[in-house]
């Protein structure tokens, strides 16, 4: 048959399917992703596409449906895959869009009771309701359970994330609470998990819960104890909480996520061999944890006190673009690096970015300076928009793998092993601290244990593994994104009432608090070094400030000459006189 040539058909049908695909694009238009066995398993068309768009009939499918309708979807037959990800690229962008435009009424009318994050889940969940209506209508058949791909979330969306959170740090906050932080990390993600998947295996085994084996148990308890730093970033930031508890929680939430990556790992392996004994399995856990912690933090801080040297005596601060692209590859190459090493690229990138903010920055033109800080916000922003926008669409995936008493009994036993770690460590760090964590600070910890798309991430990751049923699969991932959007929505937006309520925010006898993540990295630009770093006190930590002040700082940054900072400063005047005339000259053109 001769090939067709595009009509408005096509192109109602290739925008229809790029919107409800939205970035999962890629994953759809790729076998090799992580609905590659979903494919295997139920592989419904078999198109071929070619430059020319050619009229096919697809197969008869003859395998059986999954549950909860999580059959593979496929792209439309008449559409190539440029068509269809440019649209998917067109609509993300759409989508980012209006929530930029949102972000922005929101501050000019100060609409300050919504969280962000709360208000872009909400956006994704609108979309995907339309989205939902829409394919009911038209019969065109969709991915829904490969829209959000992992692959996506932790090598484009999560490291600018996580990088700037690491390079806006207070690091004296960090680093004081280092001790605490990783044994809340550690200790308590193996509390929770070892609560949640021993409760819900107990539960099924007496018919209470959907009945899951040990091993489904035990990992599905270690995937949801991962609290989400996306979520936790993006609720704090806006509130000015205590500095000590936002660094606790935040702190935990980063190393949190290698050890449940770690543990879910474990557990799985324990799928095909089981002939190892427990204390085997925890032993083993216990060394993978301690290379990953050990490796990825020795790796981000080799990355960063290279890129200090580097920038020092390779002058590139009269060529500002080769300054920032190289910046730019220092700043993301050890996540890459440590995530092909099998290490933890989330702590990796993290110390990467304490290092860099701490030697990097000052190595460089103060162009580049205020150029790094405004494109790194940005993107940041934009990633974090992006995860919020996907997890709401999401809801739309929920069909009979709905299982209420399963999702139910999973909340309480996840609050209840957030008790259980929270409150009995508290004590034990507590006795070894100069400062110390109060009640208020531990009930707003226990509060805070948001769940977000890393979980979520880990349970689709659930697909590749043979030895768990497309109908355990589908039930655990159903129950993971309800579990995500009710601590998002309820958790995270309960948080600044808790705050008030108990006077644990720094801001909590004024009115004019602002839940907007964007307006308060506004005023930090705005006030940048207005807020001293917080005084080491211990004579350790004195001896560290003296040997960093003394020999690192003078070794790993440049001293600049007068001649070099007068030039600097002669560079900036003209271009904001530049700046300036500029907006003059709009001004009289537009009189």
């Amino acid at each position: 048959m001769a090939p067709r040539r595009f009509s408005l058909n096509a192109w109602m049908r290739g925008f229809l399917c790029a919107a409800v695909l939205l970035l999962g694009a890629g994953p759809c238009c790729s076998r090799h992703m992580v609905g590659d066995s979903l494919w295997k398993r139920n592989a419904t068309y078999n198109v071929s596409m070619t430059t020319e768009i050619a009229v096919t009939t697809p197969p008869v499918n003859t395998e059986p449906e999954l549950p909860g309708d999580l059959v593979n979807p496929v792209d439309p037959p008449n559409e190539s895959k440029e068509t269809i990800i440019s649209f998917s690229v067109f609509f993300i962008l759409l989508l980012l869009f209006f929530s930029i435009l949102l972000v922005h009424l929101m501050i000019k009318y100060q609409f300050r009771y919504l969280p962000e994050s709360i208000a872009f889940v909400l956006i994704g969940f609108i979309v995907g309701l339309l989205l939902f209506i829409s394919e009911l209508f038209s019969g065109v058949a969709l991915r829904w359970q490969e829209k959000f791909s992992p692959q996506s979330f932790f090598l484009l969306l999560l490291p600018p994330i996580i990088f700037e959170s690491g390079y806006s740090l207070h690091k004296g906050n960090f680093f004081e609470n280092l001790g605490s932080i990783v044994l809340f990390a550690v200790m308590g993600t193996a509390i929770s998990a070892l609560i949640v998947g021993g409760g819900l295996f107990g539960l099924g085994k007496i018919g209470i819960v959907y009945e899951l084996d040990l091993i489904q148990s035990f990992a599905f308890g270690c995937l949801i104890s991962a609290v989400d730093p996306v979520a936790t970033l993006a609720i704090f930031h806006g509130m000015d909480v205590n500095p000590t508890l936002n660094m606790l929680v935040f702190g935990e939430s980063v190393l949190n996520d290698a050890v449940s990556i770690v543990m879910t790992k474990t557990v799985l392996n324990q799928a095909t061999d089981n002939s190892d004994s427990a204390g085997m399995i925890l032993a083993w856990s216990g060394l993978q944890f301690l290379m990953m912690f050990v490796g990825s933090a020795v790796l981000g801080i080799l990355t960063g006190l290279l890129s200090a040297l580097f920038l020092k005596f390779v002058n590139l601060r009269q060529n500002q673009s080769l300054e920032f692209a190289m910046w730019f590859i220092f700043a993301f190459s050890p996540y890459f690096l440590a995530e092909g090493l099998h290490l933890s690229g989330i702590m990796a990138v993290l110390f990467s970015g304490i290092l860099m903010s701490h030697y990097t920055h000052f190595n460089l033109s103060p162009i580049t300076q205020v150029t790094v800080q405004q494109a790194l916000r940005t993107v940041a922003f934009m990633a974090e928009t992006v995860v919020f926008l996907y997890l709401g669409m999401q809801v739309f995936t929920i069909n009979n793998t709905f299982k209420v008493e399963l999702i139910i009994w999973s909340i309480v036993l996840i609050l209840i092993g957030r008790a259980a770690n929270i409150f009995p460590l508290s004590f034990l760090v507590n006795r070894c601290r100069n400062v110390r964590i109060n009640f208020r600070m531990q009930f707003v910890m226990w509060f805070s244990g948001l769940r977000g798309a890393i979980a979520f991430a880990l349970a689709l990751n659930l697909l590749e593994v043979e030895q768990f049923s497309a109908e355990v699969t589908g039930i655990i991932i159903t129950t993971t994104l309800v579990i995500v959007l009710f601590t998002i929505v309820f958790l995270g937006g309960s948080t600044l009432p808790l705050l008030k309520f108990l006077k644990a925010d720094r801001q909590s006898e004024v009115d004019d608090v602002t839940l907007s993540k964007t307006e308060e990295q506004g005023i930090a630009v705005a006030t940048t070094g207005d807020e001293p770093e917080p005084q080491l006190t211990s004579k350790t930590k004195q001896i560290f400030s003296y040997v960093d002040y003394r020999y690192c700082k003078p070794f790993l940054t440049r001293r600049f000459t007068k001649k070099e900072v007068r030039a600097a400063q002669v560079d900036m005047q003209r271009r904001t006189h530049e700046w300036y005339q500029g907006l003059r000259e709009a001004s009289s053109s537009e009189e």
